[in-house]
């Protein structure tokens, strides 16, 4: 599966090195809240988890191991007020598994950061921001694209060059 369509460009970003997609993250995450979803896809070792680390340590309140959810499937992190859901779809069968980790509810009261979310593209939030990663050279490109623009472009300004 690939991401939803239409999606409309919000912007693309090269990404040098890890600090860069570090510092792409922590210019984000302030303007994140309950009910955003992160569509985050790519190859393996494109950026996607380490996008969502920097994210997520950038909201917490108090420093945290942040592991990979890759065999848990879902880790959620409390930071302050808000909820997060960092969750990785790679192993996931069948949608219906969202459900049964909780995360269809999350979408609407969590910050949720999905991994492989083109797996189940037609299950994830019409307004989600996608962040489609890919290599470049010794670093990375990332494209930011949403169904759903207008409730974006303005979060967007400043941190994502237009």
């Amino acid at each position: 599966m690939s991401d939803p369509s239409p999606l409309f460009d919000l912007g693309t970003m090269r990404l040098p090195d890890a600090e860069a997609t570090s510092a792409l993250a922590q210019r984000l995450a302030p303007h994140l809240g309950p009910g955003d979803c992160l569509c985050l896809m790519g190859d393996l070792g494109a950026g996607k988890t380490h996008f969502a680390r920097a994210l997520i340590q950038a909201r917490l309140t108090e420093p945290e191991d942040v592991p990979s959810p890759t065999f848990t499937l879902v880790q959620t992190y409390q930071a302050g007020g808000l909820e997060i859901w960092h969750s990785d779809l790679y192993r996931l069968s069948d949608a219906q598994e969202m459900d049964e980790l909780g995360l269809t509810e999350a979408f609407e009261t969590a910050l949720c950061l999905i991994e492989w979310p083109d797996r189940f593209a037609d299950e994830m939030p019409e307004a989600a921001l996608w962040l489609h990663f890919t290599m470049a050279g010794e670093g990375r490109m990332v494209t930011l694209r949403s169904a759903r623009p207008d409730p974006w472009q303005a979060r967007l300004a400043g941190v994502v060059p237009g």
